[in-house]
């Protein structure tokens, strides 16, 4: 049952899904990764026919029970006499007094007698712990040797330390890679100084090894306080997008640019959690800039965890605004928008109800699925550049930028530029017994 939960984390579901997939309480299925520091205890390879399996247990349990003698079982199970009586006499429960053969607690007993625990090499090589030690949680020193504290960071809680949120102690923190491969150079001629960097991931992550505080986790460049499935880290729970709204359920027309209709969005951010909210059309390359201005109080009251976001473009913030600048266009130049996979855009299905507008979500890291978005938000960070603060833009000035942009020629339009492209768009539309886009 472990080793089935251990090749589900594998594939990066979640520790719940995992835990009720092999049918035990999520619970459970939590403390089995806290305790292995989200590292598999056991091989996933399945056991050989050299030993007894847990089915064979459960067969000579229900045997037992009857009143079936040793050989009568062997035959049952096709194994010999004596390793039945040996497993009878071995692995029985004696809880209650007098031997009771169970499978659970014979299949229990059976791992705990098979393993073969190796103490770790930092256990033993006291100067190869101390070097470990000092390159993860040593001191940052001037180039004079004085030590240089830094910030006062908050005691480890066994959780991540999320670097972006609060102060991190300022520690020497080679990663175990560097570290592994350093003692190479550092000594040569010393054996006895190597250790893999899984060994020393080991060290943190896995309780009872005995080498390594786990508080020292806090001193990787991650911070995080357990071992996280390399699978569960491409595949990031996104609960906004469904299998209806991803980028391979976007309309044929969407991808063909002789159809207009079909935009492109994204934010580009600013300081302070400043953001501009982009458009653009696919055909015509014509920008839109969405005004994203910050709520009442931001700034007046401390940030509130799963509070309303008051920097300008939460869920219900950026509905209201992209509904506001899509509503202006007609219905037919309003056909999709192809997103990021920001959470900003969570309320996707209200502002499909309120334009008409169908969003479709672009796959993760894959920006070359936006491409003509990604290179209007190149174009626009000559007026808005990174690290400073986008707020104290109004409406007015978004519009007067939008403008120049789309009053540039542009080669892939023939020189015309993306005004005069969209006012053709606009005028075609206008024409009686033209067909609408739809």
């Amino acid at each position: 049952m472990q080793r089935e939960f251990w090749r589900l984390i594998a594939t990066g579901v979640t520790t719940v899904e995992a835990s009720l997939a092999v049918g035990v309480s999520w619970p459970v299925g939590t403390r089995w990764f806290r305790h292995a520091g989200g590292m598999p205890p056991i091989s996933l390879a399945e056991p050989t026919g050299r030993y007894l399996s847990f089915e064979e247990r459960e067969e000579i349990a229900i045997l037992r029970a009857k009143g079936a003698g040793v050989r009568q079982i062997a035959r049952a199970v096709r194994r010999d006499p004596s390793t039945i009586s040996r497993e009878l006499r071995r692995n029985a429960a004696t809880r209650g007094g007098r031997p009771e053969y169970r499978a659970t607690v014979a299949q229990w007993k059976a791992q705990q007698a098979a393993k073969r625990p190796k103490v770790a090499k930092l256990v033993t090589n006291q100067r190869l712990r101390d070097y470990v030690q000092e390159r993860l949680d040593g001191t940052v020193r001037r180039a004079d040797g004085t030590i240089v504290a830094g910030p006062v960071a908050a005691g480890w809680k066994g959780r991540k330390m999320k670097p972006q949120r609060a102060d991190r102690r300022w520690v020497t923190a080679w990663s175990p890679q560097q570290i592994s491969s350093r003692l190479v150079l550092d000594f040569p001629e010393d054996a006895s100084m190597r250790i893999s960097h899984e060994a020393i991931y080991q060290a943190l992550f896995v309780q009872g090894r005995g080498a390594l505080k786990r508080e020292l986790v806090a001193c990787l460049r991650t911070g995080r306080a357990l071992r996280e499935p390399r699978a569960r880290t491409r595949n990031k729970p996104q609960g906004h997008v469904t299998a209806d709204v991803v980028f391979s359920q976007r309309p044929a027309d969407a991808a063909d640019r002789a159809v207009p209709g079909h935009w492109e969005g994204d934010l580009i951010i600013g300081i302070g959690r400043s953001a501009i909210g982009t458009l653009v059309e696919r055909s015509s390359r014509s920008t839109l800039l969405v005004h994203l201005p910050r709520l009442e109080g931001w700034g007046q009251q401390p940030a509130v965890k799963n509070g309303p976001s008051l920097g300008g473009y939460g869920a219900v913030a950026m509905n209201a605004a992209l509904t506001a600048s899509m509503t202006r266009l007609p219905d037919q130049l309003r056909q999709t928008l192809t997103w990021d996979r920001g959470k900003e855009l969570s309320g996707h299905a209200q502002f499909a109800l309120d334009t008409g507008t169908k969003v479709f979500f672009a796959d993760p890291h894959s920006p070359w699925q936006r491409p003509t978005n990604e290179n209007t938000n190149g174009l626009l960070r000559q007026y808005f550049p990174k690290g400073t603060d986008l707020s104290r833009w109004s409406a007015d000035d978004l519009e007067a930028v939008a403008r120049t942009i789309n009053d540039r020629p542009r080669k892939v339009l023939g020189w015309k530029t993306p005004a005069e492209v969209f006012a053709e768009q606009l005028q075609s539309l206008q024409q009686p017994g033209v067909a609408s886009i739809g």
